[in-house]
């Protein structure tokens, strides 16, 4: 487990759970995400831990923090799973990214978590990606939320491969769209399947529910040189991006001031 502290008690805690374990994409996002929350921290006077044992996913742990990021996983176990959706429904704040929100059946992933999926997240399965990661034109759909406050009413994105969801969420009264694909960014992706392409549609890549302190971010996919030697090279950097990074960290400094204990 990785711990960084001030000099000073900080304003709140922040605790980052990671899996890092397969595909290249996420593992470069983790580790990127921990040096930048890390660095983020000491520049805005939180504490930042992060830890790869998803046995911490528990109430005594949890009481800890004010916020919990999932970076790439999500929990599998069923203890992990109950303290987590107590943690939230009992105010605890929530920043989940890309793979986090990931489930599939069948696969090794299986949508098997109606409370986290459908009511939490309110997305479902994934439906499908684009195909390579590329960057992409957000429009702000709500700037009155304390993490859009401060963003342009359209910015570009840093590379990224986007996911669709088996559910609209634009049904879900519940749920507060506050980032999409603007249509000028169409087509979107490279292929080379033509479905990996997408030529139309709505698609939100940032959103929260009314009844829960969280906020889903779609980022989380750094682009990777898997064909040429030597492999696995980053190509993109997720947190190389300002505007990005001040929804993030304004979504942070709500979700920590608002939740202290």
């Amino acid at each position: 487990m990785f711990s960084q502290s001030a000099s000073k008690p900080p304003a709140f805690k922040v605790i980052g759970f990671y899996t890092a374990k397969s595909d290249q994409a996420h593992i470069s996002f983790v580790h990127e995400a921990n040096r930048w929350f890390a660095q983020t921290a000491q520049q805005q006077g939180f504490q930042y831990d992060s830890t790869n044992n998803w046995n911490n996913l528990n109430t005594p742990f949890l009481s800890q923090y004010q916020v919990v990021l999932f970076l790439d996983t999500r929990p599998e176990d069923s203890a992990q799973r109950a303290a987590f959706q107590q943690y939230m429904e009992q105010g605890g704040g929530w920043i989940g990214f890309h793979f986090s929100a990931f489930a599939l059946t069948p696969s090794a992933f299986p949508q098997n978590w109606n409370w986290y999926h459908h009511t939490f997240l309110g997305s479902g399965e994934y439906g499908s990606n684009t195909w390579r990661p590329t960057s992409a034109v957000l429009k702000v759909e709500d700037s009155l939320h304390p993490a859009t406050r401060h963003l342009p009413a359209r910015f570009k994105a840093s590379p990224n491969e986007w996911y669709r969801w088996g559910n609209d969420l634009r049904k879900n009264p519940d749920i507060r769209i506050l980032l999409a694909i603007d249509a000028s960014s169409f087509p979107l992706g490279t292929g080379p399947k033509q479905h990996e392409i997408w030529q139309s549609g709505y698609y939100p890549v940032v959103w929260s529910n009314r009844k829960y302190r969280m906020l889903y971010v779609n980022m989380g996919h750094n682009d990777i040189d898997y064909e040429h030697a030597p492999h696995n090279k980053d190509l993109s950097q997720t947190f190389d991006n300002p505007v990005q990074n001040q929804m993030i960290t304004d979504a942070l400094l709500w979700l920590g001031n608002a939740n202290k204990k």
